[in-house]
C-alpha cells in the first residue's frame, strides 16, 4: 500500500482494487447525503472497469483508526487560457460518524499536494448550493466560489438525441 498520510489515527492512501467495494459504499453514501440515493448507477463493477481497468479516474481512501473513513475521487482537466491541466475534485466525502477529525482537511491537502507536484494550474470542484457546512469549509481552506459560472449537462435521453442529430 502506497501511504500518502500516516498521522497518528489518521491514513491518506491511493485505492486499491480491494477498494472496490468500500467506494462503492462511500459513493452510495454521498448520494444518500445529497438527497440522490436514486441518481447512484455506482456498481463495483464500474468503478472497476472505470477507474482501475481504464484509469478514468482515482481515488484516495482516508482511514482512521484503521476505519474506512472517506474518500476523494478526482481525474484531470484542461484550461485552454493556462494551457495546463488541472486537478477536478469530483467527490470527497466523510462518513458523518468520521468528521470533525480533520479527514477532509486532510484529503484536501493530499489532493492540493498532488496538482501543486504535477504542474495543475489549477484544482476545482463543485459543490451544492444548500451544503453550508461545506462551503464553509472550503471557504475556510482559501477557496473561492466561481458564482458567474453555471454549469450545463447532457445526460440520458437529451445526450442520446443531440447525438442522433449529427448522423
Amino acid at each position: 500500500m502506497q501511504y500518502l498520510l500516516q498521522k497518528g489515527p489518521l491514513v491518506i492512501r491511493r485505492a486499491e482494487k480491494s477498494d472496490i467495494p468500500d467506494i462503492t459504499a462511500l459513493i452510495q453514501a454521498l448520494a444518500l447525503y445529497e438527497k440522490m440515493p436514486e441518481a447512484c448507477l455506482a456498481t463495483d463493477e464500474l468503478i472497476e472497469q472505470s477507474i482501475f481497468e481504464r484509469g478514468e479516474a482515482q481515488v484516495l481512501m482516508a482511514e482512521y483508526d484503521g476505519k474506512v473513513a472517506g474518500f476523494s475521487l478526482y481525474f484531470y482537466n484542461y484550461s485552454t487560457w493556462m494551457a495546463r491541466k488541472g486537478l477536478y475534485l469530483e467527490d470527497l466525502f466523510v462518513y458523518p460518524e468520521m468528521r470533525g477529525k480533520g479527514i477532509g482537511k486532510a484529503l484536501i491537502l493530499q489532493l492540493a499536494k498532488i496538482a501543486a507536484k504535477e504542474g495543475c494550474g489549477r484544482f476545482e470542484w463543485c459543490c451544492l448550493d444548500w451544503n453550508e457546512p461545506s462551503i464553509q469549509f472550503y471557504k475556510s481552506l482559501g477557496a473561492k466560489p466561481m458564482d458567474e459560472w453555471t454549469i450545463y449537462r447532457l445526460e440520458g435521453e437529451a445526450l442520446s438525441k443531440l447525438a442522433e442529430e449529427g448522423e
